[in-house]
């Protein structure tokens, strides 16, 4: 039987990027002593409060229809979170609500682009992109993130690579898998660049709660002078150590929002309510795991960055923010894929760099989200076996 054409385009992008961490189950499952550090899996449960939310309001029979932009407590919560962090005016119309922040991007891009069209996104980039990219039919565009800059996009090196197909430019700040906040003086840049050549900006913020002592986040959404053509994705997957809720939304010029609505009303006709009760209360409250979170993960970040350095030849890249790091394993004269499948054998299972983009083949990304103890085993069995590399490879 045929398929369309959305499946050809679809083909090797889904859970084939997954493969070492879909072995590394298998063999946990069989016994075996594995480390994972493939996902991002927030170390702490959803809290209690947003369970006792979910609760009551499942007894209060909210399991009915919703409305098609989203449950209006929820609506209006995020308009004042986003007002209020943002400084300038955001009303429901801003708003659409949706089953995570990826169902989100979907949406959007299904929105921006079609057949014929480019969307330019940061090599390396979180490993769905280009299949929601490629699902609306348009083409991806790598556009290198280089260490030298901290893998922070370079409006010069966009500008390179836009042409008369072009219509936006996906941004992730923070960013998964490095862990770099864009500046505002390069999303000021950036912006400038989507004016003069009519673009979109998709902006991916489902990171912004969990940023490092040190660092700051600063949102696309927050510049007035090119407000009608930037839209964000987010969630409080990651925020609020909640990702089985699958609770996320879009936030953009209302017009959009209006224009979008039917195409998210035709894939899923608003969120469940009783999840849109937790989440509105997750996002009034605010989140009492974040900064926890966050302290634990740029902690186990300057430990493995200071252990490897200090007793190996592999290079780990500070993040700033989020739940991962990256390590450069060049020197070990493997790529990151033939590294990732030789350190499963020594009982660790890290992500090879090449699943999320052509610019990272020499690197690994490592979850920062294990437990202390299961963290500090993870290091002791890499740095063993970056120290026996050379003779296996010999």
């Amino acid at each position: 039987m045929r398929t369309s054409a959305v499946t050809a385009r679809l083909a090797g992008l889904g859970g084939a990027k997954w493969s070492v961490h879909l072995k590394a189950r298998e063999l946990v499952k069989a016994g075996a002593d594995i480390v994972e550090m493939t996902i991002g899996e927030p170390d702490v449960p959803v809290p209690a409060s947003l369970i006792e939310t979910t609760v009551h309001s499942l007894q209060a029979a909210r399991t009915g229809y919703s409305n098609g932009r989203g449950e209006e407590g929820l609506l209006d919560a995020l308009a004042e979170r986003y007002s209020l962090r943002r400084g300038r005016s955001f009303k429901s119309e801003n708003i659409l609500c949706f089953p995570g922040t990826q169902t989100a991007l979907f949406a959007v891009m299904a929105g921006v682009a079609e057949a014929g069209d480019e969307v330019l996104v940061g090599d390396p980039m979180y490993a769905t992109y280009e299949g929601v990219v490629r699902a609306s039919g348009a083409d991806m565009v790598p556009v290198p993130l280089r260490p030298e800059h901290g893998f922070r996009l370079q409006a010069e090196d966009i500008a390179k690579r836009i042409t008369p197909r072009s219509r936006a430019i996906l941004l992730t700040t923070p960013h998964n898998p490095t862990g770099a906040i864009l500046t505002a003086q390069e999303i000021a840049e950036i912006g400038q660049l989507a004016i003069a050549h009519d673009l979109w900006i998709i902006t991916d913020e489902v990171y912004e709660d969990l940023v490092f002592e040190g660092s700051q986040f600063v949102s696309p959404l927050a510049y007035t002078e090119f407000a009608d053509r930037v839209i964000g994705v987010s969630s409080i997957s990651k925020s609020h150590a909640a990702p089985g809720f699958r609770s996320g939304w879009c936030v953009g010029p209302s017009d959009f929002c209006e224009a979008l609505l039917p195409y998210s009303e035709t894939l899923l006709f608003g969120n469940q309510p009783f999840i849109a009760d937790m989440t509105e209360k997750a996002i009034r409250d605010g989140s009492e795991v974040a900064s926890g979170m966050a302290k634990r993960f740029a902690r186990r970040a300057s430990l493995l960055a200071d252990r490897l350095g200090a007793d190996t030849e592999l290079v780990v890249h500070r993040p700033e923010a989020g739940m991962f790091a990256l390590i450069d394993v060049a020197n070990t004269g493997l790529d990151g894929e033939a590294y990732a499948w030789r350190l499963l054998q020594a009982g660790v299972a890290v992500m090879p760099g090449s699943a999320f983009g052509d610019s990272l083949k020499n690197w690994v990304r490592v979850a920062l989200t294990i437990s202390d103890d299961d963290f500090a085993t993870a290091i002791t069995r890499i740095v063993d076996h970056a120290n026996n590399i050379p003779r296996e490879v010999a």
